[in-house]
């Protein structure tokens, strides 16, 4: 007989939140009861799980005794207050938010990459889940650099609204309509008009001129594939998409890789799908990731003003494998694993 695990999902009626359960379900995880909890202002709605109507509950202190597993998904604040209390009552808690990323007690995994990390769980009952746009990044990365060791990495993303959540979606929505009736718009989410836009600020500014969330990725990755001294720098920027997150990637390497190798290291690394015959006008863009599990990448090639130079463009749904369904298949290694 199949042991099933209580679940709470905290922030479940978010994007990321709605992600989670449709992931949970589809991917038949072991459920037992499940637990849906919100800000009180989303307290009393149903959301649907395998043709039942569960109520949503308002998140409180006392919302975790007999669960298992929680993955929360409502913000770095929220984490922080009640990932402690989830663990006091015996679970253990998978966070999709920036708050216990680069504690060094705390894993942060890709379980593609580095899944034994995983066990690290122990120390204070959590496993970080990283940032959307590392994950899809480190997923290329790995095999390339379990082939070559690499040196540095350049990345510029351009990310979709429905990561900054409902609230963007709605804005982008709203504006192009707007827009496209020679009306005004107003920016409410971000700092300016989104619509037929780009925005070369994703998060808030730091001293050194960078975003939070370009500095995540660089943190992160180093953190994720293991190599302190490895060079990253990033530019993130957020682009009118709805959903799925573009990432222009240039690493150098401690030797040479032939394009022809990268190709067959990637698309025979697990989760990754290479779409790359420009001759075609194939190539990964993020109206064909959306609602896909896999990260794509195309358009591989030298990068000649270096020795050992590679340009990747790399393309994945940030809503899937960049939070939710990260977030489960950790929990999948938890379970079959550990727990």
């Amino acid at each position: 007989m199949i042991r099933k695990f209580n679940i709470a999902v905290v922030g479940a009626t978010g994007a990321v939140g709605n992600e989670v359960l449709r992931v949970l379900e589809e991917r038949d995880f072991p459920v037992g009861e499940l637990r849906l909890l919100a800000s009180e202002r989303s307290e009393g709605n149903f959301l649907e799980f395998r043709g039942e109507e569960i109520l949503v509950e308002k998140l409180t202190r006392d919302s975790f005794q007999g669960v298992d597993i929680v993955l929360f998904s409502a913000g770095g604040a929220t984490s922080l207050e009640f990932c402690p209390a989830a663990v006091d009552a015996g679970a253990v808690c998978i966070d999709n938010s920036s708050a216990w990323r680069m504690n060094p007690e705390v894993p942060l995994v890709v379980p593609e990459v580095n899944p034994r990390d995983i066990a690290m769980f122990r120390n204070k009952g959590i496993i970080a889940n990283p940032n959307g746009s590392t994950i899809q990044m480190v997923m290329v990365l790995k095999p390339l650099h379990d082939f070559s060791p690499i040196r540095r990495v350049v990345v510029s993303t351009y990310q979709a609204v429905s990561g900054s959540g409902r609230k963007a979606i709605d804005e982008l929505r709203i504006q192009s309509g707007e827009l496209l009736n020679g009306r005004p718009v107003e920016a409410g989410v971000y700092p300016h008009q989104i619509a037929f836009n780009c925005l070369p600020q994703v998060d808030s500014f730091l001293e050194n001129g960078y975003t939070r969330e370009e500095m995540e990725l660089v943190h992160e990755t180093r953190k994720i594939i293991g190599d302190q001294g490895l060079g990253v720098t990033a530019t993130a920027v957020r682009v009118p998409v709805f959903y799925g997150h573009s990432e222009s990637v240039n690493i150098e390497t401690t030797d040479k890789i032939s394009v022809a190798r990268a190709r067959e290291l990637l698309a025979a690394a697990p989760g990754i799908h290479v779409d790359d015959d420009v001759n075609n006008a194939i190539y990964p863009i993020p109206v064909e990731a959306a609602g896909q599990d896999e990260i794509f990448v195309g358009r591989i090639r030298e990068d000649e003003t270096v020795a050992n130079g590679l340009n990747l463009w790399v393309v994945a749904d940030n809503l899937r494998k960049g939070a939710a369904l990260n977030a489960v298949q950790i929990a999948e290694v938890l379970v079959k694993e550990y727990l």
